[in-house]
């Protein structure tokens, strides 16, 4: 454990002397994923040496958005601050009190990249991206495009689609139908891209790799330098988009939720572990088995899961990514 902080929080801005987009980049929004930490203080250094300039726009890094979990080496501090992130008049605990800064610090940016590692014990990186140009009730957008050409940048091959539309549903099924529940419950999806989107900008998650993966701080930095080369922040060649026919994109398609604490998976599943159509994925309570309904990858499988709440995800494969 680190020793305890005195819970301040922090950003850092470069604005170079060139019109340009406003940039946001963030680490250890979850205190226990440090490869953006890393990342972030070697690309400050060079800014502040000299090495490297802002030519153009805004670049604002905050390099641990949650001090309290970061101090403590864990995940969350009183919660994860990566759902129902918005302002609060009366905040309850201490990610609120982050939101109350960190979202109106989101607002003044067109551009967040959030940098991000996982648990699982292998797994390659991959990139959370949202969803098409809408003018929906879940997740209206206007830049797609943008959002799309900036995630074909940081270097990974793999992205994943539909995160909000997979929780509704999910919590569609839970709140049969109320309209105030199920608004209220889908706040609960919103994190910090989603926040970003709402401001009218376009954001990534970007996961760098395992927690300990030393290579994880590496793609979280090369994913930084390409950022700031596509958007023209610095003066350096616009790296050249991931090829179509090189990427594996996924688009998360339902969650199915753990009904009783005695659902138990058949296995140790890992993120994107295949599965077949039919394949027994875990068994309920009452002995029943859970199949999967179409061929794809497992998501987020959560073993620790508590009755009525997301369980895994299942994903099948989004050709049409990047195209449309």
């Amino acid at each position: 454990m680190r020793s305890e902080p005195n819970l301040q929080f922090k950003f850092v801005n470069y604005t170079g002397l060139g019109e340009g987009p406003s940039v946001i980049i963030m680490g250890a929004t979850h205190g226990n994923e440090i490869c953006g930490v890393e990342a972030i203080r070697r690309v400050m250094a060079q800014l502040d040496s000299g090495e490297l300039r802002i030519v153009a726009g805004s670049l604002t890094f905050v390099p641990i958005v949650n001090p309290l979990a970061y101090a403590r080496n864990e995940r969350n501090g009183d919660r994860n601050l990566n759902r129902n992130l918005f302002p609060k008049d009366a905040p309850q605990d201490f990610e609120d009190r982050i939101a109350n800064w960190l979202c109106p610090l989101l607002a003044q940016h067109d551009v967040l990249l959030d940098l991000h590692s996982f648990n699982a014990a292998k797994g390659e990186p991959f990139v959370m991206v949202g969803p098409l140009n809408n003018d929906g009730p879940l997740e209206p957008f206007a830049h797609a495009e943008k959002e799309r050409a900036l995630a074909r940048r940081p270097g990974v091959r793999r992205f994943v689609t539909g995160w909000m539309a997979a929780y509704g549903g999910g919590v569609q099924r839970r709140t049969r139908g109320d309209a105030a529940e199920l608004e209220t419950v889908l706040r609960y999806g919103v994190g910090t891209t989603e926040y970003m989107r709402t401001t009218g900008g376009y954001a990534l998650t970007l996961e760098c790799g395992q927690h300990l993966d030393p290579q994880a701080p590496e793609v979280a930095y090369r994913a930084i330098m390409n950022t700031l080369a596509h958007l023209k922040l610095i003066d350096a060649p616009d790296p050249e988009p991931l090829p179509f026919d090189e990427m594996e994109a996924l688009q998360m398609v339902v969650v199915h939720d753990k009904l009783h604490a005695d659902d138990a998976f058949v296995k140790p599943w890992a993120s994107f572990d295949p599965v077949e159509e039919g394949e027994q994925i875990g068994t309920r309570a009452d002995g029943t088995p859970v199949l999967a309904e179409f061929s794809g990858r497992i998501l987020f499988p959560d073993a620790r899961a508590r009755a009525n709440s997301e369980w895994y995800y299942l994903t099948r494969p989004n050709p049409q990514f990047g195209r449309s």
